[in-house]
Formats: C-alpha cells, sequence, structure tokens
C-alpha cells in the first residue's frame, strides 16, 4: 500500500534574527506547475525582498529543486530542502522571504535561520498521511473505553469524533493494513462487548500532526 506524508494545509511562520526580518510559507502542491506559481506569486507579493529562497519536492517523477535566490551557495535553498527531506514530506512548497536588516549572519546563522522558518512554516501547516484508511465507528460502554481509547492509540489510529451518551460512540480512522488486526483485537479485549461497525475505506489525507 502506498502511504506518504504531505502538508495539512498552508502555512505561514515569521521572525526576526539581527534585524533581518524571515517569512516562511508552506504549500501543499501536487505538480511542479503549482509550485512554480506559488513561488511566482510569493516573488511578485515580495518584489522589495531582498531574497525569495525556495524549495520544492514533487512526488510524480520525484522532483525536487530549490534556489538560494542570491544567498551565498548551500546556505539556504538545501537547508529549507533538508526541513522536508528529513521529514519525507512530498508534494511540498516552501518560499522564505528575507528583508535583510543590515547585519550579516555568516554561513551558519544563514542556514538556521532558514532552517528554522520553513520548520515554523511546516509546523503551522501541519502533516497529513495520504493512505488507504477504514473508518470504523465503535461504540461501547463506559467501562469499556479506556481499553477502546489505548487500542486506538496503539494503532495510530485518528480519533474524528467521540460522542458520549447513554454510551461512548467513536468514529476513527485506521490505515487499511493494520484494520484487520485492529477490529480482532478490539473485539478480542472486550470479549465481543464493544461493537464494531466497518463504515468503508477509502485513500486519502489525514492530518497525523
Amino acid at each position: 500500500m502506498t502511504t506518504y506524508l504531505v502538508p495539512a494545509g498552508d502555512g505561514e511562520a515569521e521572525f526576526t534574527e539581527k534585524h533581518s526580518r524571515f517569512i516562511g510559507r508552506v504549500w501543499r502542491t501536487d505538480t511542479e506547475e503549482e509550485a512554480i506559481e506559488k513561488i511566482r506569486e510569493t516573488r511578485e507579493k515580495h518584489r522589495d525582498a531582498t531574497h525569495n529562497v525556495y524549495a520544492y519536492i514533487i512526488r510524480g517523477n520525484n522532483i525536487t529543486r530549490y534556489s538560494d535566490d542570491g544567498e551565498p551557495s548551500g546556505t539556504s535553498g538545501m537547508p529549507t530542502l533538508n526541513v522536508f527531506a528529513s521529514e519525507n514530506i512530498k508534494n511540498v512548497c516552501c518560499v522564505v522571504t528575507r528583508y535583510f536588516g543590515g547585519t550579516l549572519l555568516g554561513a551558519g546563522g544563514l542556514v538556521r535561520a532558514y532552517s528554522k522558518a520553513a520548520k515554523m512554516a511546516l509546523d503551522a501547516a501541519g502533516i497529513s498521511q495520504m493512505a488507504e484508511w477504514r473508518r470504523f465507528r465503535i461504540f461501547c460502554d463506559y467501562g469499556f473505553y479506556d481499553r477502546a481509547k489505548r487500542l486506538l492509540e496503539d494503532f495510530e489510529a485518528v480519533t474524528q469524533n467521540t460522542d458520549f451518551g447513554t454510551g461512548v460512540d467513536i468514529e476513527a480512522l485506521v490505515r487499511e493494513d493494520r484494520s484487520e488486526a485492529f477490529s480482532l483485537k478490539l473485539t478480542d479485549v472486550s470479549n465481543g462487548r464493544i461493537e464494531v461497525e466497518d463504515a468503508g475505506c477509502a485513500f486519502l489525507g489525514v492530518r497525523i500532526r
């Protein structure tokens, strides 16, 4: 089964380092054309910026690109790209805009600043896992809720909704490759006293952080 990580949405973050202003932006871009358009839009918006450093990774055709945009070689584009490559994020585009504040940061300072801006923007965007997910509805008495909750955590399920009424009604997504084992384990730990309804399977992105 194919699974991969992508940005959960758009993200933006900003900070100042020795009077230089750094603005990091992250988008999910499924094609290289989308990434190039985001870079163009950002350059147009920040035409007065000193640098608009970019990096993008597109899963289709295994495309990876970056640019230092005038910063010393290896101090900005590659560190920006490494933020996403190190976490195995695909279909992502990032632009870090810098307004120079008059104080040189040095090579190490630039690497840290661009990495920080990219990481802050990714944290703001969040991360989703693209995978085949099976949706379950779980009905149980309150006495079995803690067991069900622990099992969901053990299987790295994503709980979408929990309704506390006369009993507990949980809607959760479990990776398809773990779904059968999850269902069997849930039945086993409750001696069949937890009701599980299979609501179908779909390939989609689910936010995991």
